[in-house]
């Protein structure tokens, strides 16, 4: 029998309000370095700082961010929260950054403060901007402003514009070790403790862990693993689990990690490819999961 979720009552801060950055010491160090060192060598203006999703590169960027601006006023943010609409109203639940948003920042750059200090532009994330907004920061990338640091997040260098690329000193950002999410879990999650495999399950994400532990995934990729290696689990039992995944398609790369616990490689792409569908094409997710749960009972 499934257990039922309980509600998380887990907070985390958000990149630009967390102090506590773990890990990633090499990347920090190297903009440091270039940073004090810049009166006798000016420092490259577009840094990408590329790795996977929930490494720490945004709490990085922030901090870099607040080394360097001067004021408030200085520091011009792009993400999707902040996304606007071609007649500049809120529009924070799209899926891409848009052009408007970008030209809204460009706009208040140019009004900003004329004080000499730093100003910061931090883009979270660079896969998240649609062409035209790809575009837009390209010509600003090209004659970058005096004294405008562009500091720009990507989870998957391979998806930006190589023309970007080019204009940037790409920092790659390493997933973080087995010690580093530990530490992570002491501070943010002190009252339980997560187990080595959930730790190797989550590739060096502590993102990950932070969005299973709001969402209640750990529980329910306990479920799965439970209801999966019983043998007296029927196909009532994985339509139940179907059921309740189907509401959470943020948590739906959870089947893939299960498939990887068992080693089961032969039925990873038939999954991927199911999953990537369900939204595509309008799948009914209880029964896309269904049939990916069954593969999975049979192989086991």
């Amino acid at each position: 029998m499934a257990r039922k979720a309980k509600e998380s009552v887990y907070k985390f801060p958000a990149p630009m309000d967390n102090d506590c950055l773990v890990g990633h010491a090499t990347t920090l160090k190297a903009f440091t370095d270039a940073w004090n060192g810049r009166d006798a060598h000016p420092i490259h203006p577009v840094w990408i700082l590329t790795g996977p999703r929930g490494i720490g590169k945004a709490t990085l960027a922030y901090k870099i961010a607040k080394m360097v601006y001067g004021n408030v006023g200085d520091f011009f943010i792009i993400d999707i929260s902040k996304n606007i609409d071609k007649d500049g109203k809120p529009k924070p639940d799209g899926k891409n950054i848009s052009v408007y948003t970008v030209r809204e920042m460009i706009d208040k750059m140019q009004l900003s403060s004329m004080s000499g200090d730093w100003r910061v532009v931090l883009i979270d994330s660079l896969d998240e901007l649609n062409s035209a907004a790809s575009n837009a920061i390209l010509k600003l990338l090209e004659e970058p402003p005096a004294k405008t640091l562009f500091l720009l997040i990507s989870h998957s260098l391979a998806s930006v514009l190589p023309t970007v690329r080019s204009r940037a000193r790409v920092e790659k950002m390493r997933p973080l070790s087995l010690s580093e999410l530990r530490e992570l879990c002491v501070k943010f999650i002190p009252d339980e403790t997560i187990s080595t495999e959930t730790l190797k399950l989550v590739n060096g994400s502590f993102g990950k862990i932070a969005d299973m532990k709001q969402s209640g995934g750990d529980e329910m990729y306990a479920d799965m693993i439970d209801v999966l290696q019983n043998p007296q689990s029927t196909s009532s039992d994985l339509m139940m689990l179907a059921k309740k995944l189907a509401p959470c398609p943020e948590l739906y790369s959870i089947l893939l990690d299960i498939i990887a616990q068992f080693g089961l490689a032969d039925i990873y792409p038939i999954a991927t490819i199911t999953i990537r569908d369900i939204n595509r094409v309008n799948l009914e997710p209880e029964i896309s999961i269904f049939k990916i749960l069954t593969e999975i009972k049979k192989c086991l």
